[in-house]
């Protein structure tokens, strides 16, 4: 009977202390009223990045007008994926890549100079002769996760952003 008014007690001391320390759920983020309404610029609206950065703006409220002075906007200028060499098997083959997947975005505030930002998401990826096709389905999954990543990056550079 007296082990239940004891644990809503710590219960209670768990959720203040987590709240008081700044701790938030993953991919919850605080957007300042300031940014909740932003127009979004990119050269290829229909890209992945551009559709995943579209995505996460809306499960955080933020919308997306057409540009205008008046309002904040996001700039993705560039994206890229780079793969660099980290081991040759004996016979001269490739072993493993490193996928380097570079994003380079900015934010413009109303009669203020655009901030630049850069996103660089890096991924090891073994590569296999015999199992040509899985490991081009691999490469596909990863450069997938890289993106989303990278995203979720820009939107948490977002709450970041000082307004003042």
């Amino acid at each position: 009977m007296r082990l239940k008014p004891l644990t809503t007690c710590l219960l209670a001391l768990v959720i203040m202390t987590s709240a008081g320390c700044g701790f938030h759920l993953q991919g919850s983020y605080s957007i300042p009223k300031e940014l909740k309404v932003l127009s979004l610029q990119t050269q290829d609206e229909y890209s992945e990045l551009s559709r995943l950065v579209s995505e996460r703006l809306r499960l955080h409220n933020i919308r997306v007008q057409p540009v205008s002075q008046d309002l904040p906007r996001l700039t993705l200028i560039k994206d890229s994926l780079e793969r660099s060499t980290l081991s040759l098997y004996n016979t001269g083959n490739v072993a493993e890549y490193e996928l380097i997947y570079h994003v380079d975005f900015s934010v413009a505030l109303p009669n203020k100079e655009a901030q630049k930002f850069t996103a660089e998401i890096r991924r090891d990826y073994q590569d296999d002769p015999r199992t040509a096709l899985a490991k081009s389905r691999e490469m596909n999954l990863l450069v997938k996760e890289m993106r989303a990543q990278a995203a979720d990056y820009v939107i948490q550079t977002l709450a970041s952003i000082e307004v003042n």
